[in-house]
């Protein structure tokens, strides 16, 4: 079975921890890549910097509300990108907002959830996300 790479993109690291447990509790075949912020999350897709020798992710889990370069102008730049654009970015953000649900999807984000305030509900959240994306979907390699 082919490891899933993932990049999560998310600047509070109890939520990167937090995802990164409850995605390998659950048994997903996965290497999870993290970085705190937008420009950091580009140089990681662009292979560029520090970030060279980067896998490419399968899939990638955005925050909206990023350091340096929010989550918005990252989704635009992947979706314009010919070769990014095909990776399956999933919106995981705190913002209820419709503009930032519509306009998320308006710039290509394959599904937006809204990360729950308390800790049972980030749980069952980031579970659906890891049974749907990497048990249901088929993911392009």
């Amino acid at each position: 079975m082919r490891v899933t790479e993932i990049l999560l993109v998310d600047d509070n690291p109890a939520d990167t921890d937090l995802t990164r447990d409850v995605l390998e509790h659950n048994g997903c075949p996965s290497h999870i890549h993290a970085v705190t912020d937008g420009v950091e999350a580009i140089a990681f897709l662009r292979q560029e910097g520090k970030h060279t020798n980067a896998l490419p992710p399968d899939f990638v889990i955005l925050d909206l509300n990023l350091p340096k370069k929010d989550g918005r102008s990252v989704l635009a730049e992947i979706k314009a990108d010919p070769v990014l654009r095909k990776i399956p970015v999933a919106i995981f953000s705190t913002s209820e907002a419709p503009q930032d649900i519509v306009r998320s999807y308006e710039l290509g984000a394959n599904c937006y959830v809204t990360k729950p305030g308390n800790l049972q509900d980030f749980i069952s959240a980031v579970t659906s996300i890891g049974e749907f994306w990497f048990g249901l979907a088929r993911l392009p390699h």
